[in-house]
């Protein structure tokens, strides 16, 4: 049950970040790609480097911190679905390069942020 509520708490902190972060970028880059959706996005690959390499290391964070954090507030910060949506609207549209773009860049980068927050947590 403590993971539990640990998941439930740091969830709706990760829904909220999210919402921010994303309006923010939004508000200064504009929509004509889904700049929000690929920011969250990189945030929480390199976030989840960092949380499980540095807490499978060490002791500092524990196991339902742990929990809490990677399924909890990413969890909630992280869009797969929104990314989905956005580049399935984006193909309906008719605009196979932004969709593309969106695709491969949002793999790459996210791959590339998850493995600077390993790189990260081992200097830690």
């Amino acid at each position: 049950m403590e993971i539990a509520v640990a998941v439930a708490v740091c969830g709706a902190f990760g829904c909220l970040t999210r919402y921010f972060v994303s309006g923010w970028v939004y508000s200064l880059l504009g929509r004509s790609f889904p700049y929000g959706t690929f920011v969250v996005n990189i945030l929480g690959a390199f976030i989840i480097g960092l949380l499980m390499e540095f807490g499978l290391r060490s002791t500092l964070i524990p196991p339902t911190l742990r929990m809490g954090l990677t399924v909890g507030f990413l969890g909630g910060l992280t869009t797969f679905s929104t990314f989905s949506y956005e580049t399935f609207r984006l193909l309906e549209e008719g605009d196979f390069v932004t969709a593309s773009a969106n695709v491969i860049l949002s793999v790459l980068v996210c791959l590339l942020f998850t493995w600077l927050g390993i790189i990260s947590a081992r200097y830690l």
